[in-house]
């Protein structure tokens, strides 16, 4: 990336386009870049000296000096149009004259840098003006003279160095132990990516001295110096990965999937020809766990998760959502290699159009576009409950690496989040009593829950520990029973729905469940059917 940016900026030079806006917060970085191009023959064939300006030292030519009087941006701009050498000038300080925010822009800096603009391009000698600043506003007069640059952020390498520079300088005192292997330090450096060279050092730095060792648990200081810039985008939200796969009752199938792309965006995958992958779309009946399993991969795969919102992409002022998604993507390239979420995405990509003069269509578009083309390692985990509502654009081949369907859970799966629910919330030995949790209990609530999703599962053990509180008293195998049958589940409310997804899903997805979870012979025609065609509720004999 560093070197498409020299290749572009010895262009830019060669073809002596007077101003060029580079935005940044890396100064010395911007400045280091430049210096690069501009010393080399080969690049420039006219070697340039570079000068700095900023507002404190003022103009500063190739040797050190300091030209008195040239803190003034007017008076700094009037000496660089007399530079008469092959020069770039690099000036950082020059933002706050371009307005922006209901200030207007200085009117003396702006005529002059036109001035400037209109000598350096006819000038006998080449000389170009580089402005440096960390936000992308300029005044609308200058929208013709200046030249927009791309600065990329650090590469892998340039953080690589940084990190092995650190561990050299600090391992040899003793002070710090390292505990990396070669894979831990490119989990490390790869972690960074998306983060100044002085944020990775920051970052480093207190990973080392947190508790005085340097090992794979110090991914989590990284990825809370990447909750900065993903705040600034304003439209992603860092999530907290609190959840493991293990978390996650039954979905075998679509765990194995996940666990063998785990690290695939590492330099070792791509001795196998392997590209990062896209991403993978979950689909099926609420409830089922399809957002927790969107937690849990990143808390898996140890990278951060961040949670699009689609409602903020277009809220705001006309004109402003295809910026928001610009800004959404910058953000999550930034931080890369990270899980990108998308929940209920039906919801805010109905069929890709609205009427809003195509403003739906166009951010759409982008997206797929990204999707498409997108070679940073970014995991699009995007969910749906209603697939009536997913655009076809979405669902062809290219876009998600896999469609997955998740169902109501098996006979197997259910007694997985009995167990996963019940153990999780009896930590305390005084509710727990001698309620015994063992396989003849599973059974029995997996059998008597049949139609019912995992969330309506958690929710019976929670009404049955709300029965057992009220009574200040252990919760018993009653409660759960009593609580799950007082329960009208969704397969009853929604069952000619339920039926429609399935027949959706039976040619266009893949089962997230593992084949040998299937409950044989009840697959194709859903969960069994009571009296009256739901999941036998109201119809099954129980005791108390």
């Amino acid at each position: 990336m560093a070197g498409a940016f020299r290749d572009t900026l010895s262009k830019l030079l060669k073809a002596r386009v007077p101003v060029l806006h580079v935005e940044s917060y890396e100064e010395q970085r911007v400045i280091g870049e430049i210096s690069a191009v501009a010393h080399d023959a080969a690049r420039v064939r006219t070697p340039r000296g570079v000068w700095t300006w900023s507002a404190t030292r003022g103009l500063v030519p190739p040797d050190g000096s300091r030209r008195q009087g040239t803190t003034d941006p007017e008076a700094a701009l009037d000496a660089a149009i007399r530079v008469d050498e092959p020069a770039v000038l690099v000036f950082a300080d020059l933002h706050p004259a371009f307005g922006g925010a209901g200030r207007p822009a200085d009117p003396g800096v702006v005529r002059r840098l036109r001035d400037l603009a209109a000598a350096f391009r006819s000038g006998p000698v080449p000389r170009t003006l580089v402005l440096v600043s960390p936000l992308p506003h300029l005044p609308v007069e200058l929208a013709k003279d200046v030249t927009v640059l791309d600065f990329p952020l650090p590469t892998e390498a340039e953080i690589r160095a940084v990190l092995d520079g650190m561990i050299a300088a600090n391992a040899a005192g003793g002070r710090i132990r390292i505990e990396l292997d070669e894979e831990g330090r490119e989990r490390l450096a790869q972690a960074a990516l998306g983060l100044t060279l002085h944020e990775a050092e920051n970052a480093f730095a207190r990973a080392m001295v947190d508790d005085g060792v340097l090992d794979e648990r110090d991914l989590s200081v990284v990825h809370e110096e990447k909750r900065q810039a993903v705040r600034r985008s304003g439209v992603l939200e860092f999530v907290e990965g609190a959840v493991e796969l293990s978390d996650v009752g039954g979905l075998e199938n679509l765990k194995r999937w996940l666990a063998k792309r785990n690290g695939s965006w590492l330099a070792e995958a791509g001795a196998y020809g392997l590209p990062a992958p896209r991403g993978v779309l979950i689909t099926g009946v609420p409830g089922c766990g399809k957002s927790l399993t969107a937690k849990a991969v990143a808390a898996a795969w140890r990278l951060p998760l961040l949670r699009l919102d689609i409602g903020r992409v277009f809220a705001g002022l006309v004109g402003s959502s295809e910026q928001n998604m610009r800004s959404a993507i910058r953000a999550a390239e930034a931080t890369s290699p990270c899980v990108l979420w998308l929940d209920e995405i039906e919801k805010g990509f109905a069929g890709g159009t609205g009427g809003d003069s195509g403003t739906s269509a166009r951010v759409f578009g982008s997206f797929l576009t990204w999707m498409q083309e997108k070679t940073l390692p970014v995991f699009v985990i995007a969910t749906a409950n209603d697939f009536e509502g997913l655009p076809p654009e979405l669902l062809r081949k290219g876009r998600f690496d896999e469609i997955f369907f998740v169902d109501l859970p098996t006979r197997a799966e259910r007694a997985s989040i009995w167990a996963l629910h019940v153990h999780r919330r009896l930590r305390h030995p005084a509710v727990a009593g001698e309620l015994t949790v063992d396989h003849a209990l599973l059974a029995e609530l997996a059998e008597l829950s049949d139609g019912y999703s995992g969330a309506e599962i958690e929710q019976a053990v929670v009404g049955g520990l709300f029965d057992a509180f009220s009574e200040r008293r252990p919760l018993r195998r009653d409660d759960l029973v009593r609580a799950l049958v007082s329960m009208v589940p969704l397969s009853v409310t929604q069952a000619e729905r339920l039926t429609a997804v399935r027949s959706w899903a039976q040619s266009r997805a893949v089962t997230a469940t593992a084949a040998e979870d299937w409950d044989l012979g009840a697959r194709a025609a859903g969960p069994s059917t009571g009296p009256q065609g739901g999941p036998g509720h109201g119809g099954r004999a129980v005791e108390f």
